[in-house]
């Protein structure tokens, strides 16, 4: 699945940085305005393993401090990046995207939280061929519900309790006001378990725990933005005032990510050695070690009998000279093979 965020890129103590504008912290508690942009980042996972695929630093036209460089040549890709940012999130995700399935990237899903599960953007992903599932709140958004139109509340009362299955309180199959078919899912709040949270998702035959179970993956993208600003130093790494700079840096951060991730898929991760192997690794793990010796050279006996008697006379002499070299723990369990050698 591709997992769509933002996160803050601060730089408070800055003044002259170039597209540096004011910006509003969403996700904090304490809900505070900051100078910097918002780092809107595309990442891919498959529940295993996370890796950042394209990323934008947000500015913003109507609270900037700094504008553009003129001198930028408006022909190169760095003016481009540069007017990019004065767009909007939303106008620059179904590109992202779009770029992210032109290069080979695999998804079926694209999961967003609530600033960006809205009915515009939601049908421009579905238009490209892959589901949403995000959370969404109680907004403008609305449903149709025996050919009425109903808020998110209003649908809550509509949906059919789910018997059995902790945490899961109610779910429908609607339609939204833009005609997409959704399947809207309404969870306990974990935090409050007096109110519920809603999980929709375009992908209406999934059952209801897919559906939260494919959402909770998000939480990747997460612990993304935490490890890029606590480990990789982003955002302290480098101190300067032009934009380039600031994309370059992002970068650099991000890939130092996605080295990180393949070496850990690649020693923690059974399915990166091929589908044979993963279906056989818990039997290849009971295999006593010794078995497996004895076994190995068992085979290189039987590839040794077709050969010409010379060949086999030297292999087995190399044989017996790395044989006689092994600790005699291992070599008592080669009784046989010490004899005939």
């Amino acid at each position: 699945m591709l997992i769509i965020d933002d996160s803050t890129f601060d730089r408070n103590r800055s003044k002259n940085v170039e597209l540096l504008a004011r910006c509003f912290d969403h996700a904090s508690l304490k809900m505070r305005f900051y100078k910097g942009f918002r780092m809107l980042t595309l990442g891919w996972s498959d529940g295993y393993t996370f890796m950042p695929v394209d990323f934008s630093l947000l500015s913003s036209k109507t609270s900037s401090i700094n504008g553009i460089n003129e001198e930028i040549d408006k022909r190169s890709s760095g003016y481009k990046r540069r007017s990019e940012a004065l767009q909007s999130a939303p106008d620059q995700i179904p590109a992202m995207i779009e770029r992210a399935l032109s290069n080979g990237i695999e998804a079926s899903y694209v999961l967003m939280d609530t600033w960006f599960t809205q009915q515009p953007l939601i049908q421009a992903i579905v238009e490209q061929e892959l589901d949403v599932i995000g959370m969404v709140k109680n907004a403008k958004q609305r449903y149709q519900v025996d050919g009425q139109m109903v808020s998110l509340k209003e649908l809550y009362r509509s949906a059919s309790p789910i018997q059995g299955k902790k945490g899961l309180l109610r779910s429908i199959t609607t339609t939204m006001k833009n005609g997409v078919s959704v399947k809207v899912v309404f969870v306990q709040n974990r935090n409050k378990k007096s109110e519920w949270l809603a999980i929709l998702s375009t992908d209406c035959t999934l059952s209801e725990q897919e559906i939260v179970r494919i959402y909770g993956i998000r939480w990747d993208i997460e612990v993304f933005f935490k490890t890029t600003k606590s480990l990789l130093r982003l955002q302290k790494e480098f101190q300067g005032r032009s934009y380039d700079l600031l994309i370059s840096h992002t970068t650099i951060v991000f890939t130092r990510y996605i080295a990180l991730s393949w070496q850990n898929r690649c020693h923690t991760d059974e399915r990166t050695l091929g589908g044979l192997f993963y279906d056989l690794c818990d039997e290849v793990n009971e295999l006593d070690w010794a078995v497996a010796l004895q076994q190995l050279i068992e085979l290189l006996q039987d590839v040794l009998k077709k050969t010409n008697k010379q060949t086999q006379q030297l292999l087995k002499n190399q044989l017996s000279l790395w044989i006689a070299g092994l600790p005699s723990y291992i070599r008592a369990y080669l009784p046989n093979l010490v004899c005939e050698s």
